[in-house]
């Protein structure tokens, strides 16, 4: 029997490295919160940059429980313009209804992971950004929702309607 943990140990190690990385790109922490002296759980505030719009930077939070097998699925996003938005930036972005992915990140042993997507509402001239679990939670999927708007930036469009 002790020798099964290693052997396990050695057909599960390359399949986690996938999820080891899935959060790696331009994002860092900036701060983490202890939720108290007999948790494992903290708070964990990082900070993303957009890669095809580097004006925008977002602040998502989430909870992380270091020896759980899952963390919990609740989450929070804000997201500014923090540098200049130009009209070549949006013209290499996806403008598809489910728009681009830019974040993810594992939150469990077995398939749950958070998101971030950037979504163009070109109608309102807003980028919206989509933070989600991709995990039933409590009957529901944990989501929040941040916008940016393009106003008084070089990338404003006047609407067609206007």
């Amino acid at each position: 029997m002790p020798r099964l943990r290693p052997r396990l140990s050695r057909l599960l190690a390359p399949a986690m490295v996938p999820l080891l990385l899935a959060g790696c790109g331009n994002d860092y922490e900036v701060g983490d919160v202890s939720l108290g002296l007999f948790t494992t759980k903290d708070i964990k505030i990082e900070s993303l940059s957009d890669p095809k719009i580097p004006g925008v930077t977002c602040h998502l939070s989430n909870v992380e429980a270091d020896l759980d097998l899952a963390d919990p699925s609740d989450s929070s996003l804000a997201c500014r313009q923090t540098g200049p938005i130009t009209p070549a930036m949006l013209a290499d972005i996806d403008a598809s209804a489910s728009g681009e992915l830019l974040y993810r990140r594992s939150k469990s042993v077995l398939f749950k992971s958070l998101k971030v997507r950037r979504i163009f509402d070109a109608d309102n001239q807003t980028l919206l950004y989509l933070i989600y679990s991709t995990k039933e939670s409590s009957g529901s999927f944990k989501h929040a929702l941040s916008s940016v708007p393009l106003w008084n930036t070089q990338a404003w469009q006047t609407p067609a309607g206007e």
